[in-house]
């Protein structure tokens, strides 16, 4: 398991594609040099100011060092200005436990399940019978956010899983997502 963010975008109108295309070009290969894996990348279905994406760690240690070397190496000092003119708003990040996920090539549509179930007991009998491990099912992780430069939520436990699945008895946000593709 890693440690993942889901970071969900909200951007000013029309520059979405001006984001996607600057950050396929530049800032997949840039994290990937300091030891980011980038997961998947989309764009929302149901809001076209929002984009929306994965990357992920071996462990929170990992995910400072990482972190660190990226914002302030040259990749990011140099089209950093660009990509935030693009955004209102890049706080909305979950902190996570899980196994990352990428769609498949060729996948058209991804479907991400956001739920804050009322205990893990009822949570994980929910899990057993609903979701394989083909759902890439995530968790919070709890430790301490160590790179505050970046906020993640905090004070929610909430698990997300990739894929169609029953829906749970409690409250869920679904996410209707396009995979970005190079």
């Amino acid at each position: 398991m890693s440690i993942v963010e889901l970071r969900q975008y909200t951007l000013h109108p029309g520059t979405r594609e001006t984001l996607i295309e600057l950050f396929e070009r530049e800032f997949v290969i840039g994290q990937e040099a300091v030891g980011i894996a980038v997961g998947g990348r989309f764009r929302d279905l149901d809001d076209p100011d929002r984009f929306v994406w994965l990357r992920a760690f071996p462990d929170m240690g990992h995910r400072r060092r990482s972190l660190e070397a990226f914002y302030t190496g040259p990749v990011w000092q140099e089209n950093r200005d660009t990509a935030n003119a693009t955004m209102i708003d890049s706080d909305d990040v979950l902190l996570l436990r899980g196994p990352g996920f990428t769609p498949e090539p060729g996948t058209r549509k991804v479907v991400a399940t956001v739920c804050q179930p009322p205990d893990a007991t009822a949570f994980d009998t929910y899990a057993a019978r609903h979701l394989g491990p083909g759902h890439a099912l995530h968790r919070t992780e709890h430790a301490e956010n160590d790179y505050p430069l970046l906020p993640v939520r905090a004070g929610e436990d909430v698990r997300v899983w990739f894929g169609p699945a029953e829906p749970p008895p409690w409250p869920i946000r679904q996410l209707r997502l396009e995979p970005v593709t190079p």
